[in-house]
């Protein structure tokens, strides 16, 4: 069994959705996993949003659910860390540096063009050294820099917007977009099991 961890902001909204549709799809296609979720700023305890709860009732799921803060035991107990946004994700490596090798957005995680992850995963070096290089007073070459912004230029949005605050519609629109998302994540897992 896997555990997987999503991450939003206020948990409220993105991840509950992303945990919820995920438990449900994985079992439908009998697949063993252990799903939570968790925010970067959450109170715990709070209610999913009332336009949250009413997306889930349209995909006929409707769970006793409560919010949770993001915390060093959840970074701990999951394989697996899929945040909604990069600000999310530099949150939960930043926070947690033991994270970052289990940490990824969901739409990154899912990505299977080679150049891009390759893009990524070179602008990712490059930023990690210039963010050494900072802290040890040395400084990063105008070459380096072009490299960065050039790489930046091409690295898809992995962000899924956050609906808080906005219609039914726009919470069912950001639900059909993770749903898309998890399709994809459970092909990847199965194909992983087999």
């Amino acid at each position: 069994m896997k555990n997987i961890l999503f991450v939003c902001t206020g948990n409220t909204c993105r991840s509950p959705i992303a945990e919820v549709i995920l438990r449900h799809k994985a079992a439908e296609r009998g697949l063993e996993l252990d799903v939570r979720s968790a925010g970067v700023s959450a109170l715990k305890g709070a209610k999913m949003s009332p336009n949250t709860a009413e997306t889930l009732r349209s995909y006929e799921i409707a769970e006793d659910w409560a919010s949770t803060p993001l915390t060093k035991e959840e970074v701990g107990w999951a394989e697996l860390i899929l945040t909604m946004t990069n600000g999310h994700k530099r949150y939960v490596v930043q926070s947690y540096p033991e994270a970052v090798d289990k940490t990824f957005t969901l739409k990154e995680y899912i990505e299977s063009d080679e150049r891009v992850l390759s893009g990524l995963k070179e602008f990712e070096e490059l930023v990690a050294e210039y963010h050494l290089k900072k802290m040890i007073g040395e400084s990063v070459s105008e070459q380096d820099h072009a490299r960065m912004a050039e790489l930046q230029r091409n690295i898809p949005n992995f962000d899924i917007s956050d609906p808080f605050g906005g219609s039914l519609e726009t919470y069912r629109a950001c639900a059909a977009e993770i749903e898309e998302a998890l399709h994809k994540l459970l092909d990847k897992l199965a194909q992983e099991e087999a």
